[in-house]
């Protein structure tokens, strides 16, 4: 949706500017004790667990594709072994260095994407070809610049692809390009890809579909007119005399945000209809897919408050609209990223949705017309995620779901029948699984880790649960962890104030002494639906990082606060309508217990996190003030008056409405309480959570005359990396931590 893609300059550079002096030679001496260092853990690949990537399984479920270097290689199933490579981009002229790949339903065409540029989080701008899997032949989608979103047509014969703001196609038979809209502009009107809020908070880029017969394109227009635009100043380029200017529209809490519409293009008529989303203009639009009938367009509308969110079928043909289904928490929010399963099955009478409504996300099955037939799944745990239903040749079709029936620290994967019986676990193995599955559920893929298993990959048969091959795994890295000192994580629990069981995970030095004393960094997050504690491997950059820390002296430990997920509905929208109070009480509940420990130094407690953590950590350095001795916040939000619409007012409703809400846990208001040394960090680039929200802080704890430190990245968006970037970041803090711990 950008003209000109300024974000290329938030890789650029390697120096940053701080308001406080640190010795470059203290920063860039790294302690040669420990067996690794911040720059092995961002240089080091044998750190790192290897990772099975691009696969895509073919429509006879007999094989799978995926990508070795630069090619897209089919794999036999049965064998594990390559049996053909589809396409080389080494090989192919002109020269394609493959970014993703994806094939047409017929599987006679491959669309391959290169030379990606991000522009946001998830958004980007790329270059396409399409390829002849017949021939080889290779094929430009389009001349005129840079698109996003590519998708085949049902019938391969065309591809409806997203730039600058407007949609269009390519007919594959003569590469002739249509343009659907012309009215889309920068900062004004989207058609067919998410504006800046939904792409992140509903995780939508792409806002289109195509419906089953191909003759119709349905999308959705974003108009920008009326939200307020934020400006960013880059400063690194060197090249200009005075910094660039970069505006964008960012509705913040309470404010405006775009209006949507929905529109159905006819290929043939050349004509759009739009379609009635009801007389509220104020709402959400987070989902729209045409049914297996192409007449009807299932659009899936909320509130502004996003406690209501309701199933819209549109009849195109007959330009009728009915809600089918509608989900509702009057007393806290409908959680669109939890909830959103949907599946239509192929007899084009029923669907399956998810729901809370019980306390606990399960599947629901309902009839067309919106009757409920029955509730799939049941008890107190959550279904994570719907893969599947299983429906060719069975009289009763199959669900295939990833759930925490076991616990909720694991995931694991379950089978149950459409009446909600002949349910069955599949997994045999504690810990972390996910699955991939082939399109005719005879196979699928398993990923599995645990805290003593780093990431590996098995393939499967379904019937009989038969392992057919082990494809990939890491167990090397068991002894690269132990030859590098570097622990594995425990799990336990601990009950705060009021009784209830929290989850929270512990790394020791390898050489552990319980006769010791031990300083402890705390690791928080802690934000609504997120998880930290997880039976899983702790191969990640900032467990790497925790281990080194381990290796100095350390103990790292991580509470998961309510708030969070797994533990059903009450546990998580327990915070709704005042984040921070609940939270700030669990993790200093969890200083206080881990300050209890026969080995630890209650007087050497420090806290740190990031984003969301970085304001979990700015409060508990002043309301926990007791208990934490220092502690750092990497770009956190400081109010919530200054971050996005969906993602405050999900869980605090406007500021106009809840003003106390916004007011009463934010850290400004609390800036006089900091008592610890303290160290925030931002990157000036940052789209996501602006570096406002550190300048605020800061401008408060000068104010009340509390010393701390501050740095900044220049240009650095919110994952604050790019060159040296993340070695400069990480060694700062390990200084930090050495100096005030």
């Amino acid at each position: 949706m950008l003209k000109k893609n300024y974000f290329l300059s938030l890789f650029l550079g390697v120096f940053a500017l701080s308001s406080v002096y640190f010795s470059s030679e203290a920063i860039a001496q790294e302690d040669k004790k420990t067996k690794i260092s911040v720059t092995d853990i961002y240089s080091n690949g044998t750190l790192y667990a290897k990772n099975l990537q691009g696969v895509d399984w073919t429509n006879n479920g007999q094989f799978y594709t995926r990508m070795d270097g630069n090619a897209i290689v089919r794999y036999d199933i049965k064998t594990n072994k390559a049996v053909e490579t589809i396409f080389d981009g080494d090989a192919s002229d002109p020269k394609i260095s493959i970014a993703e790949y994806s094939f047409s339903d017929k599987e006679d065409k491959i669309l391959v994407q290169t030379n990606r540029q991000a522009i946001y989080r998830r958004s980007y701008v790329a270059e396409y070809y399409v390829v002849d899997t017949s021939d080889k032949s290779v094929k430009k989608l389009s001349e005129k610049g840079r698109s996003a979103y590519a998708t085949f047509s049902p019938d391969g014969s065309k591809v409806a692809f997203f730039r600058d703001n407007n949609l269009f196609y390519v007919t594959l038979s003569d590469m002739n390009e249509t343009q659907i809209t012309g009215n889309g502009l920068f900062n004004k009107i989207i058609n067919g890809a998410g504006d800046w809020v939904y792409e992140e908070e509903f995780s939508l880029t792409k806002a289109f579909d195509w419906s089953p017969d191909g003759k119709n394109l349905a999308f959705i227009q974003f108009d920008e007119s009326r939200v307020m635009e934020y400006n960013m100043q880059y400063w690194a380029d060197k090249s200009q005399l005075y910094p660039i200017d970069y505006k964008f529209k960012y509705p913040k809490a309470g404010a405006d945000n775009s209006t949507v519409k929905v529109f159905v293009y006819n290929l043939e008529s050349k004509k759009q209809k739009e379609i009635d989303l009801g007389e509220e203009k104020d709402i959400y639009v987070p989902r729209l897919q045409f049914t297996n009938d192409s007449d009807i367009l299932a659009i899936r509308r909320m509130n502004r408050l996003q406690n209501k969110i309701d199933l819209i079928h549109a009849n195109i043909k007959k330009d009728k609209t009915k809600i089918v289904y509608s989900d509702e928490d009057k007393d806290g929010y409908v959680d669109f990223d939890y909830t959103q399963d949907l599946i239509y099955l192929q007899d084009g009478k029923h669907f399956i949705v998810s729901s809370e409504r019980t306390g606990y996300k399960h599947l629901y099955l309902y009839t067309m017309d919106g009757k409920q037939v029955r509730q799939i799944t049941n008890g107190d745990w959550e279904v994570i995620e719907l893969l599947g239903v299983e429906e060719e040749g069975l009289k009763v079709p199959m669900l295939y779901y990833i759930s925490t029936q076991d616990s909720p620290l694991e995931r694991h994967l379950y089978m149950v029948d459409l009446k909600g019986k002949k349910a069955r676990k599949l997994t045999d193995r504690h810990g972390t699984n996910s699955v991939d599955m082939s399109k005719d559920f005879a196979f699928y893929i398993l990923t599995h880790e645990s805290t003593e298993m780093p990431v590996n990959y098995r393939l499967y048969q379904t019937k009989g649960n038969l392992l057919l091959s082990k494809i990939q795994d890491n167990d090397g890295l068991i002894n690269t962890f132990k030859e590098n000192d570097l622990p594995q994580k425990e799990l336990s629990t601990f009950k705060n104030r009021n009784g209830e069981i929290l989850n929270y995970q512990i790394f020791k030095p390898v050489d552990f002494d319980e006769n010791k004393k031990y300083p402890v960094l705390m690791h928080v997050y802690g934000g609504p639906g997120s998880q930290l504690v997880t039976d899983s491997w702790a191969g990640g950059t900032n467990d790497l990082w925790h281990g080194m820390l381990t290796q100095k002296g350390y103990i790292v430990v991580t509470v998961d606060n309510r708030g969070t997920q797994g533990r059903g509905e009450a546990f998580k929208k327990a915070t709704y309508k005042n984040l921070g109070k609940l939270e700030v009480e669990d993790q200093i509940d969890g200083a206080k217990f881990v300050g209890s420990l026969p080995f630890v130094d209650k007087e050497r407690i420090g806290i740190w996190g990031w984003s969301y953590g970085g304001y979990m950590s700015s409060l508990l350095m002043m309301l926990g003030a007791d208990y934490f001795k220092a502690g750092i916040a990497v770009a956190p939000v400081t109010s919530w008056r200054y971050y996005d619409t969906i993602y405050t007012e999900r869980f605090l409703q406007r500021p106009q409405d809840n003003a106390k809400g916004y007011d009463d846990f934010s850290p400004i208001t609390h800036a006089a309480k900091l008592k610890g040394e303290f160290l925030l960090v931002h990157g000036t680039g940052d789209d996501n959570v602006h570096v406002q929200n550190s300048i605020a802080l800061q401008n408060a704890l000068v104010n009340a005359n509390r010393p701390f430190e501050m740095f900044y990245y220049p240009d650095r968006n919110h994952g604050i990396y790019g060159g040296m970037t993340r070695i400069h970041l990480y060694n700062m803090m390990t200084k930090f931590v050495e100096d005030n711990l």
